[in-house]
């Protein structure tokens, strides 16, 4: 997916929608979207509601969406156009649990740094060619200056010294970095059987010739398609899908035939000790320009953001790293790099001021206005690990099915499930634990939960058979229940 949202500006404050909410529209708590819903099935095992203010815990902020996403109904609550913030669940809609089935939002603002369209390529040559006109004029008018003028003995131009020594080229200087990070940056390009794709990145994950990148890149052609990536040198090669998540927007590659190539891995970082402030430096192919290499500083953490992929019939789930780096669409799949040069996140999606959501439409895309999303490594490196072993990505869940509409107070268990499915999963995690349909959950562990979506994106930082402590209420008094994490194998 160009997985760079595209969309309206966020508001300076979410707000619920209006009217009495009826019984949200059930999601499983594991990121699965409701059958019923045009768009694709959530995580399973529960379900998000929209937030409000941005951030960890925070509620989501509206316009996170991704392009294309039309408001659903569900079997008890028709879903707004777009949660405060960013959500729209991955997962599979069956009742064994997961997130549940997830409305999709509403005209989706948040657009995935994705491929650009051909005319979106076509755009770069000219601006290319005017640039090459710009030069040219410029020696023109030079040469005819002075020829008109013949003496030169009144100039009284300076030149620098030239040397090389003055200008910071360190290894640790955002130069040095660039210089050791491009060759290992690549540029990918994607074509589905029907014709459809565009182009993104990627970058060398092991010497085994695998490729980190987003699913909304490569998913045009993770079915017949056809893959190539292309390295700083000017080599293209073949590549083929090894495996791919689209609830975490997470894919792996592997090069066909990786002889001589250069396959140098760049080092992972840790995302869990990013702080806000942080230097970032972004590399990718934004609308096609291969090698392009932009700054900017951590804005902020753990902020709950919904995307959809490049087919626009899922979505994704991330508890985000935000930077105002320069991301834009092409940049997708990209490496987010830290001070030293490791790899922190896979940049993934922005939000932007243009007008249309949309993923891959000319008049849908627009550029960075300082607003781009990253998916933290930590979580990356997970998933790749498990899609390269066993080509499926896992998901732990808490077996619940959680109403989407409702924003700032929590995320709630539907009173029932969809499909006549039960709101919570028989003998799952939270069943086991003791809560029940109509709780609201409200924190996970010392993150407060405002919405489905922000507890999605909480859950999915964890692994399976991990222990996470919920806080609840039930009519009107609070309750915390210890919730082990189950799992659920692959996408629906």
């Amino acid at each position: 997916m160009s997985t760079e949202n595209e969309g309206a500006a966020v508001p300076p404050e979410a707000k619920p929608p209006a009217g009495p909410p009826p019984d949200s529209a059930p999601a499983s708590a594991s990121g699965a979207q409701a059958p019923d819903a045009p768009y694709a099935p959530p995580p399973p095992g529960f379900a998000p509601t929209a937030g409000s203010a941005p951030g960890a815990g925070h509620p989501p902020q509206p316009g996170y969406g991704h392009p294309g996403d039309a408001p659903t109904t569900d079997q008890t609550a028709q879903i707004p156009p777009i949660p405060p913030y960013p959500g729209t669940g991955h997962g599979s809609p069956g009742a064994g649990g997961g997130w549940g089935q997830q409305p999709p939002y509403g005209g989706d603002p948040w657009a995935v740094p994705g491929s650009p369209a051909p005319k979106r390529r076509s755009g770069g040559l000219i601006a290319a060619v005017l640039v090459a006109a710009l030069v040219a004029g410029g020696i023109g008018g030079g040469i005819g200056f002075w020829a008109a003028g013949q003496n030169d003995s009144a100039s009284t131009t300076v030149s620098a010294p030239g040397d090389p020594g003055a200008l910071n080229r360190k290894p640790t200087s955002v130069s040095g970095i660039a210089q050791k990070a491009l060759p290992s940056v690549v540029t990918i390009e994607a074509q589905g059987a029907t014709g459809e794709g565009g182009t993104g990145t990627g970058f060398i994950y092991d010497k085994q010739g695998h490729i980190l990148t987003n699913n909304h890149v490569v998913a045009s052609a993770a079915d017949g398609g056809k893959l190539t990536a292309t390295f700083s040198n000017g080599k293209k090669y073949d590549a083929e899908v090894v495996g791919n998540a689209r609830g975490y927007d997470v894919a792996v590659i592997k090069l066909k035939n990786a002889s001589g190539a250069p396959l140098n891995p760049l080092p992972l970082g840790k995302s869990g000790n990013v702080q806000v402030g942080d230097a970032t430096i972004a590399i990718g192919a934004p609308f096609g320009l291969s090698g392009t290499v932009t700054t900017g500083i951590i804005s902020a953490k753990d902020r709950p953001v919904a995307s959809s992929d490049g087919g626009g019939s899922s979505a994704s789930y991330m508890s985000a790293l935000q930077t105002d780096a320069s991301i834009n669409p092409g940049n997708s799949g990209g490496p987010l790099m830290d001070a030293a040069g490791n790899v922190i996140g896979i940049n993934s999606a922005i939000q932007s001021a243009g007008s249309g959501g949309g993923m891959g439409g000319e008049s849908q895309q627009s550029g960075s206005i300082g607003l781009g999303f990253a998916i933290p490594i930590d979580q990356a490196k997970r998933v790749a690990q498990d899609l390269i072993r066993t080509g499926k990505p896992v998901y732990p869940q808490i077996g619940v099915q959680v109403g989407m509409r409702d924003t700032g107070n929590g995320a709630t268990i539907a009173r029932t499930g969809n499909n006549g499915s039960q709101a919570v999963t028989p003998n799952g995690p939270a069943d086991k634990a003791g809560l029940r349909p109509g709780d609201t959950i409200t924190k996970l562990d010392d993150t407060v939960v405002d919405s489905g979506p922000t507890l999605i994106s909480e859950i999915w930082q964890h692994k399976p058979g991990d222990e996470v402590i919920l806080t609840y209420k039930r009519g009107g008094k609070e309750h915390t229940a210890h919730v082990t994490l189950g799992q659920r194998t692959g996408d629906k």
